[in-house]
């Protein structure tokens, strides 16, 4: 079995990746995203990378339509031959999901951490996840109306939540997708297509739970004054704390899941795994 310190993100990287050019309007932008069912891309001027733009940058900025201005400029990045130990540590001290790769200036794939989950998933770690648990867990009570549980997910700055009953048994999980899949938006500041994600690609494992935020600020979102518990996923997987780290990661590399409910031996909720958290096993 190889070492982190010895899978290269040419290994493990997207390599097909689609991207935008400056100058550039975010019509185009929205194209793309529409066409490869992505939630941003990469931005290129001259044949080198200049910049990301994501759908978030487009719903923070409603009224601006040039790629220049909606990008962020002088993203991280990580060269081809670099480690995938080089790359989490770069992921996890920045507090980003996803870096270009590069070969000079030159744009040559793109690897994110559901990628690295992946390399984590075929690496046979069996050290118990208890030390990567996050460190707080935000739960609702299965009756919770909704926008109640939206707001709830918005103070804590969290995309899903357990939802557990009155014997405060675990049974469901609603994520920020969800909520907006269930919401009415009462204007039209933001074009329908920002919906769009397959949550099945380098941008899109989180791509949607990244938006509840600046939909409610962007779009006025209206939930439906149902609990919560018509709504959540009630087929829930579950790990405990005796979990290895790869059969973890196997777990949310198959289902392109970035959390996992932790469950006691008597099935209550002890706390969430988080994909990012998982990473840390190598650094």
């Amino acid at each position: 079995m190889k070492k982190g310190w010895e899978i290269k993100v040419r290994d493990v990287m997207v390599e097909d990746v689609a991207y935008v050019t400056v100058p550039g309007t975010r019509e185009e932008l929205m194209a793309i995203c529409k066409s490869r069912y992505i939630s941003g891309a990469p931005v290129v001027k001259d044949g080198k990378l200049v910049g990301i733009v994501t759908r978030q940058d487009v719903l923070k900025n409603p009224n601006e339509e040039q790629i220049a201005l909606l990008m962020t400029r002088n993203p991280f990045t990580i060269g081809p031959d670099a480690s995938i130990v080089d790359a989490s540590r770069l992921i996890l001290t920045n507090k980003i999901r996803r870096l270009p790769v590069v070969e000079g200036e030159r744009l040559v794939g793109i690897i994110s951490v559901a990628d690295i989950v992946r390399a984590i998933a075929d690496m046979d770690f069996t050290e118990p996840i208890g030390d990567y648990i996050a460190d707080e867990t935000v739960a609702v009570w299965d009756e919770t109306p909704l926008s109640v549980v939206g707001r709830i997910m918005e103070l804590a700055c969290v995309k899903a939540v357990p939802v557990l009953n009155t014997e405060l048994e675990l049974v469901g999980l609603i994520a920020d997708r969800d909520l907006i899949n269930a919401a009415i938006i009462e204007d039209n500041t933001t074009d329908s297509d920002l919906s769009l994600g397959s949550d099945e690609d380098e941008w899109t494992w989180e791509g949607m739970r990244d938006t509840m935020k600046l939909y409610y600020s962007v779009s006025k979102i209206s939930l439906p004054k149902r609990p919560v518990k018509e709504v959540m996923v009630k087929e829930v997987i579950t790990a405990t704390r005796n979990s290895t780290v790869s059969e973890c990661a196997s777990v949310m590399s198959k289902n392109k899941f970035d959390q996992l409910p932790v469950i006691s031996a008597r099935g209550k909720l002890v706390g969430l795994l988080f994909d990012r958290n998982l990473i840390k096993v190598l650094v």
